[in-house]
């Protein structure tokens, strides 16, 4: 009950093919059924959802002045109540039981990395910018990283806490928002943290949680205000990464893996024609762009409207859009991150309607706030390699940073040797779960048709062979960066930029490895105004030894089993 529902196929036949005949099966597989996920999993995921939003409810309980669990309509809307839900799903993702959780990302023993790596000194740690903040240079977690870890931590159950600082008439509160301090410290933690390691700060979902608890500083209704900001940006934000040509891929990739959408015959109509051409089909594209235009236009009216038809319309078609997302379990699992989307138009937007931009008792930080957040995802958008899919609000794009690393066994047992780390290697991982090498190869290949339904996996693949140039391809296992990232760091979340040369130098370093027995592939996402996607290969031992570009006209007409998308090196070879 616990395997995948796997496509069948005659091993020893499919064995002897080259790797794009390898995916064409499996490609065909996930497009009626997706990933196979049994019914057990996906119910393992939904309670968790569930224990997400009992926890937030006991959370708001010990506020004093918030009473009675089967009383929520008389409380929910209390902004302490919207604050305690953001510090607690801050705290819910950095100990890493939301985005990346469990076997829909591959995690399998153990299903969590997060704070199992980050309370452990000698694990890897990536600072942002080593070379321009003081006292961040090196790789490895110190015992004052693993303290200012904790103290996050102890903080965010502080503030949980905690009770109001007493009514504030303005916005309609008779207990009162939390201490400011309590924030504040906070946010002084996730900031010291997120210099020192990258990947704490995204996993906390600093973007939205962080940003969120910086508009609790302001206090009254520039606080709601303020926060309603922050929500129209992630939304709009996200919308306009949509505008390219790879999102209809991940819609067409996302529902065939949905649990909602049960009928095969139902998920071929998101293919241009299943079987023989697996592009994404004319529902697809009604799905991307309809979504993307509700996402971009719906904040703008809840933003300006102050409740009535417009509200409730605008409301209840960004609700319907977070739940298509929510109830097709996606591959990452950003599950409580909807959950909490969809909270905040009930709590932000709906029940405080009635406070708007007019109420702005000092407009100044609002706009500072708002300027800071918009100008991270237009230089995201227009420089992706500089800016994280995170902060860039890139989410769910088709437009990312990604890598492919080709590994040989020998490098394979380096790494296992030379980290600290609690995960096993990912083909370890699968070999454990499905008895056997040979038996993992199929789960191993499906994520390789996972990877190819999108765009850029058609140029990851191609450029493997340029990787692997001058080897025997036979001798490596490709693997995807994520999952060396999930080893290595405890945590991974579609981010290119956790494993890319950082990751690699440290590594190298770790592992002594060999010139050749470990080739990247690094491919940058595509800049707004550019329809081409960089890329970089490097070897882990002796560094980069080729770079240029591949064009999104030549990946967006391919198959996911083609691997011959035109290459343009920079030395024209």
């Amino acid at each position: 009950m616990l395997r995948p529902e796997l496509p069948v196929v005659d091993l020893d036949e499919w064995s002897r093919g080259t790797r794009a005949e390898k995916i064409r099966p499996m490609a065909r597989h996930w497009a009626e059924v997706g990933f196979g996920t049994p019914p057990p999993l996906r119910l393992f995921y939904v309670v968790k959802i569930a224990l997400y939003i009992v926890g937030g409810m006991l959370f708001a309980l010990t506020t004093t002045g918030i009473d009675g669990f089967g009383a929520v309509g008389s409380w929910w809307s209390e902004p302490i109540v919207f604050q305690k839900i953001v510090l607690f799903t801050m705290l819910f993702e950095v100990v890493g039981l939301g985005c990346g959780f469990g076997p829909l990302n591959n995690r399998f023993f153990p299903p969590m990395g997060s704070f199992l790596y980050w309370l452990r000194p000698g694990t890897i740690r990536l600072p942002p910018w080593p070379g321009r903040v003081p006292l961040t240079r090196g790789t490895t977690r110190t015992p004052f990283d693993a303290a200012l870890y904790a103290a996050l931590l102890i903080m965010l159950l502080v503030g949980l806490f905690s009770d109001g600082t007493g009514p504030v008439p303005e916005i309609g509160s008779s207990v009162g928002l939390l201490p400011g301090w309590e924030i504040a410290a906070v946010l002084v933690l996730l900031a010291v943290l997120g210099l020192r390691d990258k990947v704490i700060f995204l996993a906390a979902r600093g973007e939205v949680y962080g940003a969120l608890a910086v508009t609790f500083l302001f206090g009254g209704a520039d606080a709601i205000v303020a926060a309603k900001v922050v929500f129209v940006v992630i939304w709009v934000g996200a919308a306009v990464s949509k505008l390219n040509k790879h999102f209809p891929f991940v819609v067409s990739t996302m529902m065939s893996n949905s649990p909602v959408v049960r009928p095969r015959a139902l998920k071929r109509l998101f293919f241009e024609r299943f079987p023989d051409d697996l592009r994404p089909g004319r529902l697809s594209r009604l799905f991307a762009h309809g979504g993307t235009a509700i996402e971009m236009l719906a904040p703008l009216v809840l933003f300006f409207s102050d409740g009535g038809l417009p509200t409730t319309v605008a409301a209840i078609a960004l609700i319907c859009f977070h739940l298509v997302i929510l109830t097709s379990i996606p591959m990452g699992v950003p599950l409580e991150w909807n959950v909490f989307m969809i909270f905040g138009v009930l709590t932000l937007f709906v029940a405080h309607a009635d406070i708007g931009p007019a109420d702005l008792g000092n407009p100044a930080p609002v706009v500072l706030l708002f300027v800071v957040l918009a100008g991270t995802v237009a230089v995201g958008n227009i420089f992706p390699r500089k800016v994280s899919f995170l902060p860039g609000m890139r989410y769910y794009a088709g437009n990312w940073d990604t890598t492919l690393w080709c590994i040989k066994p020998s490098a394979d047992a380096k790494i296992r040797a030379g980290i600290t780390a609690v995960a096993a290697m990912p083909a370890a991982q699968l070999e454990r779960y499905y008895g056997s090498r040979e038996a993992a190869q199929i789960p191993l290949y499906l994520g390789y048709a996972f990877r190819a339904f999108n765009t850029h996996g058609k140029a990851l693949f191609t450029l493997a062979h340029r990787a692997m140039a001058g080897h025997d391809e036979k001798d490596y296992v490709l693997t995807d960066g994520e999952r060396i990232c999930s080893t290595a760091l405890g945590w991974n979340f579609g981010d290119g930029h956790l494993h890319n040369e950082q990751l690699i130098a440290a590594l190298a370093q770790r592992c002594d490895f060999e010139p050749g027995e470990v080739r990247i592939v690094l491919l940058d996402a595509q800049p707004i105004q550019r329809q081409q996607q960089n890329y970089r290969l490097v070897d882990a031992a002796t560094g980069e030894f080729e770079r240029g570009h591949v064009r999104v006209a030549d990946m967006v007409v391919r198959q996911p089993w083609d691997d011959d998308v035109p290459v343009y090196p920079e030395n024209g070879s």
